[in-house]
């Protein structure tokens, strides 16, 4: 597939890389000639120097015959622009990054007017998974399926969780919940457990099932389940505010700390059941005065990863039972493992994992499209679902154990009639259903993708 993308930023950066693993022709664009030079030495791209916004750069670039053009400067306009331009010229489809809030009730408009087919916002994204790890406060990263009827979630196993050193086959038996531990990286390797598979304390394991189930699973663990009630978070950023909106559907109390006093007023008069406090969030004093850390979770979403970092780490120390941080440089995640800081959120990843959702599901127009793609364990497997249509018929009605499946992939559960489904061997797949598999093999862009 011939994908343009405009703007080499971190986002198109972290798109392209994406992409080019899975041999899409990828041409960037962008007027900064270093980042150009970076993206042409480090990734199988070309490059065209100039603004994405000009016809005649597009028009050198290959619009005329792109499949796709995504567009991801760090200007709302110029992306919507850009986009307007490309399906003129003869784009199959398009793609805009609009992160101001004020778009945020235009997108339907934005679509239909400009001819988008897809409207991307990192902030409001990175705000949702927020929003979903805080419904979970034992995990470091929920991701839903099946339009949010189950969510896989992640975590770090204990020596006081009750599955630690039990094999799952036995665990299996003893539990009530039916959930499936379905990938897991242990002593630095990265697995798609199988009944034999042992957790121990420091596992980073991931959990699927539907949210009731997760919920009593974790409870039988021996985790404490406590609702986050008040939230403190540092930062008048756009993540901030897309995440008030987000807890306020939750009756989730929200602190917000800005410094800078223009952006207080604005959050004031967008949030106003809000409490917005002036002043540095990294000033001690102003954190004990303002109770800012005696709270259920801490969430650091300013617009520099050494604050994020830093304060999370501090907040951390100080008891907070939850905390989060945003980050977008990749080179700090070293230092990140290293803090025992569980929940990190990365904008730019979770941007990149919804455009390759898109495209594959772009590359298979006729088969069972991918619905939802998550990338876990640092991208060595993926999580993905897909509905079942008549075009799966060589997976259907045939039981799972008598199917050649793909070697290192896992049918983790199925959602039938808003049932969800646990399989074993004997279960089998009909028309209908909503797949869930999780794989170490990449690339998988149709149902019958899983069999070898």
């Amino acid at each position: 597939m011939k994908i343009i993308i405009v703007g080499n930023g971190k986002v198109g950066y972290a798109i392209a890389n994406s992409l080019a693993e899975e041999d899409h022709d990828i041409v960037m664009v962008d007027a900064n000639t270093n980042a150009l030079r970076k993206a042409e030495s480090t990734m199988d791209v070309l490059c065209v120097e100039g603004n994405g916004a000009s016809i005649s750069v597009l028009i050198e670039a290959g619009v005329r015959t792109a499949d796709l053009v995504i567009a991801v400067t760090n200007q709302d306009e110029i992306n919507l622009v850009c986009c307007l331009i490309a399906k003129k010229l003869g784009a199959g489809h398009t793609i805009a990054r609009v992160r101001n809030t004020d778009y945020r009730r235009d997108e339907e408009m934005l679509k239909k007017e400009i001819g988008l087919d897809m409207v991307i916002n990192p902030d409001l994204a990175a705000a949702q998974e927020i929003a979903r790890i805080l419904a979970f406060p034992a995990a470091f990263s929920v991701e839903p399926f099946a339009r949010g009827r189950i969510d896989m979630i992640g975590f770090q196993v204990s020596d006081s969780d009750t599955i630690c050193g039990v094999p799952l086959s036995q665990s299996h038996r003893l539990r009530q919940a039916e959930v499936l531990i379905c990938a897991a990286e242990h002593q630095g390797e990265y697995i798609i457990p199988d009944g034999n598979f042992t957790p121990t304390a420091g596992d980073r394991v991931y959990m699927l099932g539907a949210k009731p189930e997760l919920q009593r699973m974790l409870k039988d663990m021996g985790r404490t389940w406590q609702k986050v009630k008040n939230v403190s978070v540092l930062g008048g950023s756009r993540s901030a505010m897309y995440l008030a909106w987000e807890l306020q559907k939750t009756n989730t109390g929200v602190r917000i700390v800005e410094m800078d006093p223009d952006k207080c007023l604005r959050l004031s008069a967008q949030l106003p059941h809000v409490l917005v406090i002036q002043g540095d969030g990294t000033d001690n004093t102003l954190l004990q005065q303002e109770g800012i850390l005696d709270t259920d979770a801490f969430v650091a979403v300013t617009n520099r990863d050494e604050e994020n970092l830093l304060m999370a780490m501090h907040a951390q120390r100080s008891g907070v039972p939850k905390v989060l941080a945003k980050m977008t440089r990749p080179n700090y995640m070293d230092l990140v493992n290293s803090t025992g800081i569980d929940s990190i959120i990365s904008p730019k990843d979770i941007i990149s994992s919804q455009i390759l959702r898109y495209v594959r599901a772009l590359g298979n127009a006729e088969g069972s499209k991918v619905e939802s793609l998550y990338k876990m364990l640092g991208g060595h497997v993926e999580a993905l679902s897909f509905t079942a249509t008549a075009s799966s018929h060589a997976v259907l009605g045939k039981p799972l154990k008598d199917l050649p499946l793909r070697k290192g992939l896992l049918v983790a559960a199925i959602v039938r009639d808003l049932h969800t489904i646990i399989p074993g061997g004997m279960t089998t797949i009909e028309d209908g259903d909503h797949v869930v598999v999780v794989t170490q093999a990449t690339g998988l862009d149709d149902l019958t993708d899983i069999l070898a």
